[in-house]
């Protein structure tokens, strides 16, 4: 019932509108024939008008040129001693500069004296005197002419000192001429210039409106202002609307049809999708969803608007499931957190306690110091991997790229890792290369010597007997640096290969609780290759072991390379005349310095902010050497450094900072730094560096 009555009111609607746009097609027509007349007729005008203009920017290299030579002392004397010799080496070698075909001389008195032509035209004498007669009024004059070679376009001026141009119009000491043959070269030319056809007639023609074309003419006069040709310019015209009549009777035809076919169609193509839409929205079926879709037009849309709908409330269940799972993955990862953090710092406590209140031989004292030693390396360890970790979440890593000699930096970490597992049955070893690195190359070496660290030091713990290896092999076709790191110990089972990478998962196992760790070296590994522009990747499978692959970019620096320096234990020599500041504001490092110290003969001075710093170094010339905290109550180090230098340029000041990254050290030795070392302490570096910077040939050279 209610379709019945609704169904008339649609007719209307569709007549009605269909109507109107009848009209408003009409009136376009109308408005169209009118703008086709007037756009076709400012086209011609200002094709015409454009055709003059490049005729004139045409000849404009010509008329400049022939003024600067006819206003010419030289050109004045020529004509009185007709030296042929001077005109073929001065004018008449312009045949290219004019880029005509023919140059020719006459006197004052209208005698022809020297020509120089092309080829194309064997005419000597042809230039009418009257011409010349105008010259002397004008000065300079073009025109055109027949000659038996075809038409030429004649450019004339009356030859003046270059002191007198034309003061006195009725004498001139001779005349020039510069003519240029109209043929298919010389057309071809002016057709490239105005993006035209051009076509040359020898009678006027009268230009009737073209399909689709746009006409101009450029009429040729002589001398006498008499018609020599005419050069026709015919061009494209794009914008005609012949089409709109036919468009016209097409739209009245496609009314009807439309009028049929809404009217077969309106039931089926309105009625059902909006139904659907009703059931969708009161009952929420995906059948009447999926019934939309197949609709067409905006029906199918919406259909895809209430499946979307659908998607997102289960992406949304999804998305809080992740949210939970990755909150508990965080609560695993601080509850290990803490684990890890109080196991070392209870055996530094706990032993810390046994030597202070028990009474123990020096065999225990050192075994107890020394677990002391190792559970703080392992706590600095964690507390490196937790700041580099922050720093990557919050994207502040760049890579600092350096020169670097590739083999040196691969042999250098082999003796140092080697040294660290003396006391485990593994074979280490580093494959050589099977072609080396021709030249140094250009990357961040502490990003790269600490994903192999990582890599290596995850292959080591994992591994209690059997081979551990890396290398490199470069890759010049791919232009990229392909390492590996191969061992023969657990192997990781393939299902936990996707989170192996993961910050907050860790494959747990009684081995990976045994040896300990946050499980963030992989991660942080991961994240500086990809710093660097490379992948990372791995192969493992239990009980056979494991193989990581990652590869940088190979840039070649084409620099000479470094040399690889031995790794040696540092003993620090003895002085007696020798003074270091130690600028330090915490007690206990400064008294750990002591310690470190108590059996070398240096006379050790000490401040405790930067301010005392930069004070005792100005009141004390003696001094030798500054070991400068760099975070430091009134003046941090950064600040003394900047006072101290301009003093005491130097002087080996060192910093000594809590700060590890490979951005603080770049920060540490743009400012001017002579070194650093972090804390805490080591004894060895602090001995290698007093060494280096109080050595007698260092020493010399400052």
């Amino acid at each position: 019932m209610t379709l019945k009555k609704t169904f008339p009111k649609i007719l209307w609607l569709i007549v009605s509108s269909s109507i109107f746009f009848i009209i408003l097609y009409f009136a376009l027509f109308y408005y169209t024939k009118k703008a086709e007349k007037q756009v076709y007729n400012n086209s011609v005008e200002q094709f015409s008008n454009e055709v003059t203009k490049l005729l004139e920017v045409n000849s404009k290299p010509i008329l400049v040129a022939i003024n600067n030579d006819t206003n010419w002392d030289e050109f004045v004397k020529f004509i009185a001693t007709k030296d042929a010799n001077w005109y073929n080496e001065t004018i008449g070698n312009e045949l290219n500069i004019y880029e005509a075909d023919y140059l020719g001389v006459y006197d004052a008195n209208k005698n022809f004296i020297i020509r120089t032509p092309t080829p194309k035209i064997k005419s000597i004498d042809f230039i009418p005197k009257q011409e010349m007669e105008l010259l002397k009024k004008v000065g300079i004059n073009k025109f055109y002419m027949k000659i038996p070679e075809g038409v030429i376009e004649v450019t004339g001026a009356a030859i003046h000192t270059s002191n007198d141009p034309l003061k006195n119009k009725t004498v001139a000491s001779g005349f020039f001429f510069v003519a240029r043959l109209i043929d298919v070269k010389f057309l071809k030319n002016l057709e490239l210039l105005t993006s035209s056809k051009i076509i040359f007639s020898n009678s006027e023609t009268l230009l009737s409106p073209q399909k689709n074309k746009i006409n101009a003419s450029y009429v040729l006069f002589d001398s006498d202002n008499k018609f020599v040709g005419e050069l026709l310019f015919k061009r494209n015209f794009d914008v005609y609307f012949e089409n709109t009549t036919n468009l016209l009777y097409v739209i009245i035809f496609a009314f009807f049809v439309n009028l049929i076919v809404n009217l077969i169609y309106t039931r089926r193509l309105v009625y059902y999708p909006l139904d659907l839409v009703r059931r969708a929205l009161e009952t929420g079926s995906r059948k009447a969803i999926r019934e939309l879709k197949k609709t067409t037009g905006e029906f199918s849309y919406i259909g895809n608007l209430f499946e979307e709908n659908s998607n997102q409330k289960i992406e949304l269940i999804n998305a809080k499931i992740k949210a939970e799972e990755s909150d508990r993955l965080k609560s695993s990862f601080l509850a290990n957190l803490s684990h890890e953090i109080r196991t070392p710092m209870n055996a530094i406590n706990g032993f810390t306690e046994l030597i202070i209140n028990t009474e123990i031989n020096e065999t225990e004292k050192l075994e107890y110091l020394n677990v002391i030693e190792k559970s703080g390396k392992n706590l600095v360890s964690i507390i490196d991997d937790l700041i580099e970790m922050s720093k990557i979440d919050s994207n502040q890593l760049i890579p600092n790229l350096a020169v670097v000699n590739l083999e040196s930096c691969v042999n250098e970490l082999y003796e140092t890792v080697k040294i660290t597992i003396k006391n485990k049955a593994i074979d280490f070893k580093l494959i050589k290369s099977s072609k080396p690195a021709e030249f140094n190359i250009v990357t961040d070496d502490i990003k790269l010597k600490q994903v192999l660290i990582n890599l290596l030091t995850n292959a080591i713990k994992f591994t209690d007997s059997g081979e551990v290896t890396f290398g490199y092999e470069i890759d010049e076709v791919n232009e990229v640096i392909n390492f590996k790191v191969k061992d023969t110990g657990l192997g990781i089972d393939e299902d936990n290969h996707k989170y192996i990478f993961d910050r907050f998962k860790r494959v747990d196992s009684d081995i990976s609780i045994k040896v300990g760790g946050l499980g963030l070296g992989l991660a942080i590994s991961k994240a500086y290759v990809e710093l660097l522009g490379g992948t990372i990747s791995l192969e493992s499978k239990i009980g056979e072991g494991s193989e990581f692959y990652f590869s940088i970019p190979l840039k070649y620096s084409k620099t000479e390379h470094i040399v690889v320096k031995s790794i040696n234990n540092v003993e620090v020599s003895k002085s007696e005349e020798e003074i270091i500041l130690f600028a330090e504001d915490d007690n206990i490092n400064f008294l750990l310095f002591q310690k470190m110290m108590q059996n070398k003969n240096f006379k050790i001075l000490r401040a405790i902010n930067g301010q005392e710093a930069v004070d005792i170094c100005i009141n004390n010339p003696n001094i030798d050497l500054v070991l400068m905290d760099i975070k430091m109550p009134l003046m941090n180090g950064f600040e003394a450094l900047e006072q101290i230098l301009p003093l005491r340029p130097n002087l080996p000041i060192i910093a000594q900072t809590a700060y590890s990254s490979s951005e603080d050290k770049a920060k540490i030795e743009e400012a001017g730094f002579t070194d650093y070392i972090t804390k805490p302490l080591n004894r060895e570096r602090l001995f290698e560096l007093i060494n280096k910077y109080l050595s007698k040939e260092n020493k010399d050279e400052n």
